[in-house]
């Protein structure tokens, strides 16, 4: 009894503790430094501050005036007038460290180079873009694809089937459990919002399962829904992609040029029209797979020498590409037309240990598209620099679900603005002098040294129940940081774990020594300390090229990568080039 009592006092003393510490020495020393030893600092003084130490060179007085007055305001009473203080305290400096808007560890605005040919970016790409769950027997919807485009994908894939229903095409993964959705619901919400969060363009890769008369219907619904959004090529094979920018609110079509089409009674032995290989989009695990119902096939619209329709042709920019022959014969650069080639991630593996310089050169002007191995059933996914590591500029991914693999890709696609394109290092685009192409598994010289600071973290309080960590005590907090990109460059740290704080200071310094700084990621986790497994109170990845230095407030998301409402950490960036 005296133990649960002294449990109880212990638990309603620890609820109520603030426990504020001490402002680390850092954010102290440049408060100092800029006030010139004051105990305020003056609108000037933080122009200042922002030019000299944050390296904000556009920024003005002007931009600041607003957030400046309504600091002030906040704690100060009802009847003081603002011009009768003198400038912002050290706490109110601090508040100012953890906005966002200003001191985001980001730049907002697209500002890479928009006019290479498309084979120049790596694409915020979705696999079976319409599930909403595992890969079997989930529902497909529209709502998926919405989700997925308001985030800044800007590669949506559909599987298209012939139906008795749903105007004759549906999308749906085909030989499984899963539901249908009709083709017409699709599209509309794709028009609807494919360029809500980026005016960069959008990109269709179909798998098509479709008859040539089915086919000419999808040109017709395509072209009736989308109207001059629709991009169409001028000739049947491009010599060079074109550029985002030259495509700027379009939708492009993606899928491999109609040859020849399935017999009635032979369907199910078919390589879809739409894929590259026969285990493109198709099951790896035969046992599993379900037959398609015959029923939703129309016999009739089969006939051995029927053509393609040249409308449908005409729609297909980024044409996929022959599997026949060795992989060596697959990679071949063609001089004469461009193509789009796509692997399982088990295929590009294995073609990583002994094609890697034939990946690489493909991808200068070609499209390489990774989807996942058959046994994600349950929507999982791969480490994506599998992908990037070789240039390819379609790694497709299984949205719907969570986890680090697609906290990595959410992480990478935070760059350049977040608009869904992401311009693809030199090395990945260029050869040598002597005509050698970039090795990933080769450690080279570190290039660059980043420093990562963790002073605080704040928001818990306001963004979870007092007992959602710990029942009788506050959380005790850490923090992981951690470089992921090629295999020399990965590293693991972490601070010392804070005890019974809502409001943890850490204030601990990490060094980072990276030979590809290019394709590193920045990937930071918080956590509850707990006797068994430590509670999830966090996370975030930020692309390691695209960071600004100085005092940067960092926004923690949800495991699925939401941004939390209150949640940030407060860090110092360095990066030092060698």
């Amino acid at each position: 009894m005296k133990t649960k009592i002294f449990k109880l006092v212990e638990f309603l003393i620890k609820k109520g503790k603030v426990n504020k510490e001490e402002p680390p020495y850092d954010l102290k020393e440049a408060f100092t430094k800029f006030t010139n030893g004051e105990n305020h600092m003056s609108k000037d003084q933080l122009l200042q501050f922002m030019v000299e130490y944050q390296g904000e060179q556009n920024c003005t007085l002007l931009d600041l005036e607003p957030i400046f007055e309504k600091l002030l305001q906040n704690g100060s009473s009802s009847n003081e007038s603002t011009s009768n203080i003198a400038g912002l305290s050290l706490d109110k400096f601090i508040d100012f460290l953890l906005l966002d808007d200003f001191n985001g560890p980001l730049k907002n605005e697209v500002h890479h180079d928009m006019n290479a040919p498309l084979s120049h970016y790596f694409m915020y790409t979705g696999h079976n873009s319409y599930l909403t769950g595992n890969q079997l027997t989930s529902e497909s919807s529209d709502e998926p694809i919405i989700e997925a485009l308001k985030q800044g994908v800007r590669v949506i894939e559909l599987d298209l089937w012939a139906s008795t229903k749903h105007g004759g095409i549906k999308v749906v993964h085909g030989r499984t459990l899963t539901t249908p959705v009709p083709l017409t619901k699709c599209l509309e919400s794709i028009k609807e919002h494919a360029f809500v969060k980026s005016d960069f363009p959008v990109i269709l890769t179909l798998e098509d399962h479709l008859t040539p008369k089915l086919q000419a219907k999808f040109a017709e619904v395509a072209v009736q829904i989308f109207g001059e959004m629709l991009y169409c090529p001028q000739t049947d094979f491009l010599t060079e992609f074109p550029s985002p920018a030259s495509l700027k609110k379009m939708i492009v079509i993606s899928t491999k040029p109609p040859k020849e089409y399935p017999q009635p009674d032979g369907v199910s032995n078919q390589v879809p029209n739409g894929s590259e290989s026969s285990e493109d989009e198709t099951w790896e695990l035969q046992d599993s797979i379900v037959k398609l119902d015959k029923e939703d096939i129309n016999t009739s619209d089969y006939k051995s020498n029927q053509q393609s329709p040249r409308e449908y042709r005409q729609l297909i920019t980024i044409h996929g590409g022959k599997s026949e022959g060795t992989m060596k014969d697959r990679l071949k650069v063609d001089d004469g037309k461009v193509r789009r080639l796509s692997l399982s991630e088990k295929k590009l593996k294995t073609a990583s240990e002994s094609h890697g310089a034939d990946l690489i050169r493909f991808t200068q002007k070609n499209i390489l598209r990774i989807f996942p191995k058959g046994e994600r059933v349950k929507s999982s996914n791969f480490r994506p620099h599998l992908g990037w590591m070789y240039g390819a500029q379609m790694v497709a991914f299984n949205m719907q679900g969570y986890g680090k693999s697609l906290r990595l890709m959410q992480g990478m696609f935070k760059a350049n603005g977040g608009c869904g394109y992401v311009k693809k290092p030199e090395f990945l685009i260029q050869e040598g002098a002597d005509s050698e192409v970039f090795d990933p598994k080769r450690t080279l010289p570190v290039k660059q040294i980043l420093k990562v600071k963790v002073y605080k973290g704040v928001g818990w309080k306001s963004d979870f129940s007092r007992t959602h960590f710990d029942r009788f005590s506050p959380p005790d907090f850490y923090t992981k940081v951690c470089i992921v990109g090629v295999g020399a460059d990965c590293t693991k740290k972490r601070t010392r774990v804070k005890m019974d704080n809502w409001y943890p200071v850490w204030d601990e310094e990490f060094e980072f020594q990276l030979t590809v700084p290019e394709l590193a990621l920045l990937r930071i986790e918080v956590k509850d300390k707990d006797q068994t497994k430590d509670d999830f109170a966090g996370q975030t990845c930020l692309p390691v090229s695209e960071l600004r230095c100085g005092f940067r407030s960092v926004r923690l998301c949800d495991r699925k990568g939401k941004e939390l409402k209150s949640v940030k950490l407060l860090l110092r960036f360095e990066l030092e080039t060698l």
